[in-house]
C-alpha cells in the first residue's frame, strides 16, 4: 500500500506539472524556457485575454468610444459623477465573471489531464493519469469560445445600460428637485403679492367699502397658494433626500439646469447593441447544440498500471429519427436571433422618432408659454395702472394676477418636461456617461 501511495503522489505531481506547461495556448519548449528567464526591459508584455477580447470586439470598442452628452462641469455632470462614484456596480461583477469564463473557454482546445486513484480489493491504491484530447467535435469547442466571448459582450452592454440607468434616475431626481424649488419660489412671490391684495381688501371691508365675501375669496386663494408652496417644497426635499442617498456626497447645494441637446445620431441605441450581442451568443449556442447532436472523435487513455491509449467516437446523444428535425430547429434558432435584432432596431427607431417629436413639441410649447407669460405680465401691469386710477376693482386685478401666476407655473412645467425628454433620449442612446470611464 505504501508503494501505491508513492506512485499516486508521483502521478499527481506529474499531472499538475504537465498541466502547468500546457496552460498557455500554443506554448512550446521555447515559451517555457522564456518564462524561466528574467524579464527583459526591451520585451513587450503579452496582452491578457481580457485585453485581447476588448481590442477584437467591435461591440466593446463601440461602447468605450461613447462620449457623454452632459456638458462638462455642469450641474448635470456633477450629479452623474457623484452617483457613479457611489455605484455598487453589480453589473461590473457580472462582467468580471463573464471575462473569467471566457478566459477559461479560450483554453478548452488543450488536452484534459487528471489523476484517477482507486482502491483495489486487496487494499492497495492504484493511480493512473487520465489524458483526453478532442480531435474532432463538429465545432463544439469553437462554439464554446465564441459563446464565452459573446457573453462578455452581453455583460459589457448590460454594464453600460446599468450605468446609464443610474445616471438617468439621478438626473430625474435632480430635475424634480429643481422644478419643485423653482415652483416654490414662484408660489412664495405669489403669496406676497396676494397678501398685499388681502391687506387692501381687509382695509376696504373694515371701512365698509367692500363686502366680507370678497375677503373670504382672497383668504381661500391665499390658502391654495400656501398649500401649493408647501407641496413643492416637500417635493424638492424628498427628491434631494433620495438623490443624496444614492450619491457619494451631498448635492443639496447644487442648483441650475444647463441647456444641452442630444442628436438621435449620436450613438446606436443600447437596446440594439444588446440585441446584436445576444444574437452572436445565440448563434454560438446553436453551434454547440448542433455539435451535441453529432458524434465526435477524441484520443486518450490512461498512464500507469495497465496503461491504455486509443481513439474513440463519442457523442452525448444517440442519433435518432428526429435528429434531422433537431438540426433544422437549431438553424431556425439562428434566424430567430437575427430577426430579434431587426425587431430591436425597429423598436429603437420608433422610440427615437417619438422622443424627437416630443422634444420638438415641448420646446415649441415652452417658447409659446414664455410669450404668454410676458403677455400676462403686460395685462397685469395695465390692470394695476387702471386700479391705481380707480377704474378697476381689487378682484379684477386679482383675477388677472392669477392668470399670470398660472402661466408662470405652466412655463416652468414645460421647461422641465423638455429637459426630461432630452435625458430620456440620452439614456436610450447610452450617452449619459463616458464609455471609457464605465
Amino acid at each position: 500500500m505504501g508503494k501505491g501511495v508513492k506512485r499516486a503522489v508521483g502521478v499527481c505531481a506529474a499531472a499538475f506539472a504537465l498541466t502547468g506547461c500546457l496552460s498557455d495556448a500554443g506554448g512550446g519548449p521555447q515559451d517555457f524556457v522564456a518564462r524561466l528567464k528574467s524579464p527583459d526591459a526591451n520585451s513587450v508584455a503579452r496582452p491578457t485575454h481580457a485585453e485581447k477580447v476588448n481590442s477584437e470586439s467591435v461591440i466593446i470598442q463601440g461602447l468605450v468610444a461613447r462620449r457623454s452628452a452632459l456638458p462638462a462641469g455642469s450641474s448635470f455632470d456633477r450629479v452623474a459623477v457623484a452617483v457613479l462614484a457611489a455605484n455598487s456596480r453589480s453589473a461590473e461583477a457580472e462582467l468580471r465573471s463573464a471575462r473569467l469564463r471566457s478566459e477559461a473557454a479560450s483554453k478548452n482546445w488543450l488536452p484534459k489531464i487528471g489523476p484517477n486513484i482507486s482502491l483495489t480489493s486487496l487494499g492497495s491504491l492504484v493511480a493512473n493519469l487520465v489524458v483526453d484530447q478532442v480531435l474532432f467535435d463538429n465545432g463544439r469547442q469553437k462554439g464554446e469560445r465564441e459563446f464565452a466571448v459573446a457573453d462578455v459582450e452581453v455583460a459589457a452592454v448590460n454594464l453600460a445600460q446599468d450605468t446609464n440607468d443610474r445616471v438617468h434616475t439621478a438626473l430625474e431626481l435632480y430635475l424634480d428637485a429643481a422644478e419643485g424649488r423653482e415652483k416654490a419660489t414662484l408660489a412664495e412671490a405669489s403669496l406676497r403679492d396676494m397678501g398685499h391684495f388681502h391687506y387692501i381688501m381687509s382695509e376696504r371691508v373694515r371701512g365698509g367699502v367692500s363686502d366680507m365675501s370678497d375677503l373670504n375669496i382672497l383668504q381661500q386663494k391665499l390658502g391654495e397658494i400656501k398649500a401649493d408652496r408647501a407641496a413643492n417644497v416637500e417635493r424638492a426635499q424628498t427628491a434631494v433626500a433620495e438623490l443624496n442617498a444614492m450619491s457619494i456626497e451631498p448635492l443639496s447645494g447644487l442648483h441650475g439646469v444647463p441647456g444641452f441637446g442630444v442628436k438621435s445620431t449620436a450613438a446606436q441605441p443600447l437596446e440594439v447593441v444588446l440585441a446584436e450581442a445576444e444574437k452572436t451568443r445565440a448563434i454560438a449556442a446553436a453551434k454547440i447544440d448542433r455539435a451535441d447532436q453529432l458524434p465526435g472523435l477524441s484520443a486518450g487513455g490512461t498512464i500507469g498500471e495497465n496503461s491504455d491509449f486509443g481513439v474513440r467516437v463519442s457523442s452525448d446523444t444517440l442519433l435518432g429519427f428526429g435528429t434531422g428535425a433537431s438540426l433544422r430547429a437549431i438553424e431556425a434558432a439562428k434566424e430567430a436571433a437575427g430577426r430579434r435584432v431587426a425587431q430591436a432596431n425597429e423598436d429603437a427607431n420608433r422610440k427615437l422618432r417619438k422622443l424627437e417629436g416630443q422634444i420638438a413639441a415641448k420646446s415649441r410649447q415652452a417658447k409659446e408659454a414664455a410669450g404668454l407669460t410676458a403677455q400676462a405680465k403686460r395685462n397685469l401691469d395695465i390692470f394695476q395702472e387702471q386700479y391705481d386710477a380707480g377704474q378697476r376693482q381689487v378682484l379684477d386685478v386679482v383675477g388677472v394676477y392669477e392668470t399670470f401666476a398660472r402661466q408662470q407655473q405652466a412655463e416652468v412645467t414645460l421647461k422641465y418636461e423638455a429637459a426630461q425628454l432630452q435625458i430620456d433620449l440620452a439614456r436610450l442612446l447610452g450617452v449619459l456617461a463616458n464609455g471609457d470611464a464605465i
